[in-house]
């Protein structure tokens, strides 16, 4: 059979062409979105009389069942015909005659394939937002479990005050936050209907957009067709929301590497999220925390791709642009399998905490109260500051710890300490010192974890709310 567009050709298409400029081994990817989109393109041909009623009933009959072969694999897409678009109408026409083609009137590809992207990511990116509240109700679960947990806090990758584990964790709840609410953001860019567009400048037909806008969902319309059939600033958006994604979580990545080694020994991943080793019987592995981390880059490499992509770029439609999709595929899927393993691996995880508080105990994290003791009996901070670097320097050099020392010690640095000093080294007291909005400080982190309840209650509203779609 000839091309769909090929009337205007007198040669076929070289073979090494048709197979280089091929897309449907990755666009049928799309093959629902497709239709779906044909579906509310259809009614509203024979809402606004374009094509009779018959002819509409017929080719939605043929859409459904079309879609259904596809849904149980009875379908093999041909390179021939290029792309899922052309693939579909094929089939349609296969399905119900001649009277198939008349399904693209008033639409081209150019418009066409943005709808389908924007289809697309509207789903995926509620689903996403799904996901990564799931995953802030896995951190919120074990740090109510651990409210009065304390470890090390660090900087430098060096102890530095003591923190509740809770806290800790409650750290990349607020981050995953922040990513909810920039794909929540998006949301409203990527709901919005090319369709109607054309080619580039319309359509000369009397079709009506907003129909097919309500049909399927979208809050609105783009305004110039040459800007909804050539922008991909709503999938440049989604790789950068992802690429942040994979950044937090690929931050959490090293720390849980970290903390499951022997030399920090704070947790241990569940045995059903490790590996082993062919050769050293003992290891176990932390493979998917460390595989998460190296996907991010792979992630960052489609961000990066599609900017360099569209650089330069003239209006409006151009083929480069078959490139944007296999890399938002990628990243589709490369997000959604970190994300799916996520949840379920910090829910499994065991929290040391026996070890986590020797720790707090055989440093000098508390050495800040120390000075903040000193200025609340009147020595100007930097005068406090530099007694305790004394301090802390005997300590190391007798090997001692800060509550190891006897007070005759304490005092050789300054006669303002009294046996109250002990009461401010204890890693309790060092944490809930920090009762300020935001700290480590008992209190605070409940009032936290209560905050953060309420908003991942809301972001299950919303995600039920825009799963209509």
């Amino acid at each position: 059979m000839s091309k769909l567009w090929g009337g205007r050709f007198t040669k076929k298409t070289d073979q090494l062409v048709e197979v280089y400029t091929a897309s449907i081994s990755f666009d049928q990817v799309l093959a629902e979105e497709d239709i779906q989109g044909s579906l509310a393109h259809v009614q509203m041909l024979g809402k606004c009389g374009i094509i009779p009623t018959e002819d509409v009933d017929k080719i939605i009959e043929g859409l459904h069942a079309v879609l259904s072969k596809i849904r149980r694999g009875e379908v093999e897409f041909s390179v021939a015909d290029e792309d899922i678009h052309m693939n579909i109408e094929k089939l349609l026409i296969e399905e119900i005659g001649s009277v198939g083609g008349k399904l693209h009137t008033g639409r081209s590809r150019n418009d066409q394939v943005a709808t389908d992207m924007h289809l697309y990511l509207r789903k995926r990116v509620n689903e996403f937002v799904e996901l990564l509240n799931k995953l802030q109700q896995a951190l919120i679960g074990q740090a109510k479990q651990h409210t009065e947990t304390i470890l090390p806090g660090y900087t430098h990758l060096q102890r530095a005050q003591p923190i509740l584990f809770a806290h800790h964790l409650m750290a990349y709840v607020s981050m995953f936050q922040r990513d909810i609410e920039r794909l929540q953001d998006s949301y409203k860019r990527i709901n919005t209907l090319p369709l109607g567009a054309g080619a580039l400048a319309g359509t000369t037909f009397p079709i009506d957009r907003q129909f097919v806008a309500e049909v399927l969902g979208f809050e609105r319309i783009y305004n110039n067709s040459l800007d909804a059939v050539s922008d991909r600033d709503f999938i440049i958006e989604f790789l950068s929301n992802a690429s942040m994604i994979m950044m937090h979580l690929s931050r959490l990545c090293e720390e849980l590497v970290l903390w499951s080694s022997n030399e920090f020994n704070f947790v241990e991943l569940d045995d059903a999220f490790c590996t082993g080793s062919s050769i050293m019987p003992q290891k176990k592995n932390p493979d998917v925390a460390e595989l998460v981390r190296g996907k991010t880059g792979r992630v960052y490499g489609h961000l990066i791709g599609l900017l360099t992509l569209l650089k330069s770029l003239p209006l409006a439609y151009n083929k480069d642009m078959q490139e944007d999709k296999e890399g938002m595929f990628d990243t589709v899927n490369t997000l959604q399998g970190a994300l799916q393993l996520f949840a379920p691996m910090i829910e499994t995880m065991t929290v040391k905490k026996e070890q986590m508080r020797q720790a707090v105990n055989e440093d000098f994290s508390n050495a800040t109260d120390i000075a903040d003791y000193l200025v609340n009996k009147g020595l100007p901070f930097r005068q406090a500051h530099e007694v305790i670097g004394k301090t802390v320097l005997y300590c190391i050099q007798n090997k001692k710890y800060l509550l190891d020392l006897e007070l005759e010690e304490f005092k050789q640095f300054s006669n303002l300490f009294e046996n109250d000093i002990y009461e401010t080294l204890q890693p309790e007291q060092v944490v809930n010192a920090r009762n300020v909005f935001g700290g480590t400080a008992f209190n605070q982190v409940l009032e936290a974890i209560t905050r953060a309840e309420e908003t991942t209650q809301e972001t299950e509203q919303w995600v039920e709310k825009y799963k209509e779609n």
